[in-house]
């Protein structure tokens, strides 16, 4: 599969604070890819990076082969639609905040929404269920149902690729299997580009078909899912000890924390069974 966006030899970053060097990666058409690594590791710095917010000083992110610094806002938002982590939940009614997703592509001169405008809206409102909700204020809904409605609004752009920062933050593991299932369904179906920083690395596991890690601002390990989800690659990365093992279900990588005190037991076991038996050490 070809690259939708290319990050070619990319740097960015806060001053002399933190620096994010030398990024290659590619999210490829039709798949879901993902960027983990522990915190502090550069993940939001690489997505704002690529969304533009924070300029390049090195190197260069193509969509579609065209460098995102110089396409204008509205094409690039026609291309690329950005879910962030927080969502601003002010008084406008579910409907009206979707419907900004239209903004990109009113005509010059446009002041109103059209039928279409309005037909392509409630059509993504429907497919995350938000619909129902169109008449109530986004500061008066949940946060899982704030988030569909992020996600309903950036769909109304109609993207090719979506990106998403930690879209499964702060959420319970209800709307966090709800939120990527949806996530995985408009990838199958309409064969939606997907690139997002995701925390929990057996989400990212079961979800992406594609992963980054980062460590010390830098990519660290990437590949398919059972290539970066090893315990050697885990362990080095997070610096915690971990067990991995596949789901048996789904067969995608799962990942498998153990206490200190679990830690300290087994080490004590070991230790145990090869000191010598000093009962029957002369038998």
């Amino acid at each position: 599969m070809s690259g939708l966006l290319t990050v070619h030899n990319f740097s960015c970053g806060y001053g002399d604070k933190f620096v994010l060097r030398d990024v290659n990666l590619q999210a490829r058409h039709g798949e879901i890819s993902g960027i983990i690594g522990p915190n502090g590791s550069g993940k939001t710095t690489l997505f704002r990076g690529i969304t533009g917010e924070l300029p390049a000083r090195s190197g260069e992110v193509l969509l579609n082969g065209r460098d995102i610094s110089q396409m204008p806002y509205n094409a690039r938002a026609r291309s690329m639609a950005v879910v962030a982590q927080h969502v601003y939940a002010t008084d406008v009614t579910v409907e009206e905040y979707v419907l900004m997703g239209r903004l990109p592509h009113r005509k010059q001169f446009q002041l109103f929404e059209t039928k279409e405008d309005y037909e392509i809206a409630h059509h993504y409102m429907q497919l995350t269920n938000v619909y129902d909700l169109r008449d109530k204020l986004m500061s008066k809904i949940s946060g899982g149902e704030q988030q569909l409605a992020n996600i309903a609004r950036a769909l109304t752009q109609q993207p090719e690729l979506l990106l998403l920062d930690e879209p499964t933050s702060h959420l319970d593991i209800t709307h966090q299997v709800q939120i990527l299932n949806l996530i995985q369904k408009l990838n199958e179906e309409m064969k939606l580009s997907v690139l997002m920083i995701i925390h929990d690395l057996n989400l990212a596991g079961e979800y992406c078909d594609y992963l980054v890690m980062l460590k010390d601002g830098q990519p660290f390990k990437q590949g398919l899912p059972d290539e970066v989800l090893n315990y050697q690659v885990i362990e080095e990365g997070y610096k915690t000890v971990v067990v991995v093992q596949p789901n048996p279900v789904s067969h995608k990588p799962a990942v498998f924390l153990v206490s200190d005190k679990i830690l300290k037991q087994k080490n004590k076991e070991n230790r145990q069974e090869k000191s010598p038996d000093q009962s029957g050490k002369n038998l």
